[in-house]
């Protein structure tokens, strides 16, 4: 027997109130900020743990797998139930994952709890992305995913800023216990004012819809192509963010100072947002090919870093600009198909997110190991002219479909 069809969604809200799509991003980069806290902190695992800093790397290796496990897992949920009551249960297996954390002694507890921080985390984000995409009116979905994307911009920046300053003062136990409060004081201000949005598939059950994924990457070329862009773009923006606290440190620069670099970010990641109101407006073609010539630009000002620290931070400016311009582009366009579909497509767009950033993280670290900055640099400019490349090539087979604003 077929399955039965699924139901049409209910007519979104004309627009949703300001003070929810705020909650939205702001919920966003809480939630991924809790996957990337580690990453400044693992000298200081290694020291606790008595584990050697090739061993501590599979702490981000756990994280990564919970990442991964979430997006193929968890994040399809949201297609079958009712978002909110998900959010919630979610939400709170998150809090308890990281008080886990905050209280290992072990480190095959700690690893656990890295699991399942970086598979609640994922969830929560990727889950809160489809939910603003569904609670949106479809002329203006691309400006709310764009919102909610730069809270998830702003949070990955801002956790490398936060768990440095609090592991400074306090330890890098407190960074998680810290963490936990903070989810936890989210759980009421989500359960109240997020729209409650009926489930959009009764059916099929949850294996047929985990594999009707592998169906819908067949189809949907846009999400092919734009898939493509996040793994080379992702790859690049982590062969920087990865290689960058080594020569850092190795000049004495202590955690606060390197994670506020992040900060600089957060200027062209909050410019970077508007890509999703162009997007809606029927320019996301011009938004790619800008954000694109940026990231590659960004190279530049990188490669001068050993001599000047402003060039270093023109150069953060220029790599978020383009990155989470390109990033609130490709989901605008992803997300006009399928309506009843948002999450999975959310998670098959993420699994190339995931697969460049864990490759960028690798090659960047490599590329400075054995020959230093202006090798990472070289690496990063040429992943970056391959997106380009790549664009440029498919952007007659796969154009971005216009859009007229409301």
């Amino acid at each position: 027997m077929h399955p039965s069809p699924v139901p049409p969604l209910p007519r979104a809200p004309a627009e949703l109130p300001r003070a929810v799509v705020l909650l939205f991003a702001l919920a966003s980069g809480l939630s991924v900020a809790n996957v990337y806290y580690a990453q400044p902190l693992l000298d200081s695992l290694a020291h606790d743990f008595g584990i050697s800093q090739a061993v501590v790397g599979g702490v981000v290796t756990a994280t990564q797998i919970g990442c991964a496990l979430a997006l193929l897992l968890l994040v399809p949920l949201g297609d079958r139930l009712e978002r909110r009551r998900l959010m919630a249960a979610q939400l709170l297996v998150l809090v308890a994952a990281l008080a886990g954390v905050a209280l290992a002694r072990q480190l095959p507890v700690l690893l656990a709890g890295m699991l399942l921080v970086g598979l609640m985390g994922t969830a929560m984000t990727q889950g809160l992305i489809a939910y603003a995409a569904s609670a949106a009116a479809p002329q203006a979905r691309g400006r709310v995913v764009g919102a909610a994307q730069s809270g998830v911009f702003v949070g990955l920046l801002l956790a490398r800023v936060f768990s440095g300053a609090v592991s400074d003062l306090a330890g890098w136990r407190a960074v998680y216990a810290s963490a936990a409060l903070l989810m936890l004081a989210l759980a009421l201000p989500l359960w109240r004012r997020l729209p409650a949005l009926p489930a959009t598939g009764q059916s099929p059950g949850y294996a047929r819809l985990v594999g009707s994924m592998l169906t819908l990457l067949r189809q949907q070329k846009q999400l092919q192509v734009r898939g493509l862009l996040a793994l080379l773009m992702f790859a690049a923006f982590n062969i920087f963010w990865s290689a960058l606290v080594l020569p850092l440190r190795a000049a004495g620069l202590s955690h606060t100072a390197i994670g506020a670099f992040g900060l600089v970010g957060v200027a062209g990641a909050l410019a970077g947002a508007r890509a999703g109101q162009w997007a809606d407006r029927g320019y996301a073609g011009r938004t790619s090919a800008l954000a694109l010539a940026l990231l590659l630009l960004a190279w530049w000002p990188l490669a001068l870093m050993e001599q000047s620290l402003w060039a270093l931070v023109l150069g953060i400016l220029l790599l978020d600009l383009g990155g989470q311009a390109l990033h609130v582009t490709n989901q605008s366009l992803v997300l006009q198909a399928r309506p009843e579909a948002h999450s999975r497509l959310i998670a098959l767009y993420m699994l190339f997110y995931a697969a460049g950033s864990a490759a960028g993280a690798l090659c960047g670290t490599a590329a400075y190991a054995h020959a230093g900055w202006q090798a990472v640099c070289l690496l990063g400019a040429g992943v970056s002219l391959l997106a380009l490349l790549l664009w440029w090539r498919t952007r007659e087979a796969c154009p971005a479909p216009p859009r007229t604003a409301a």
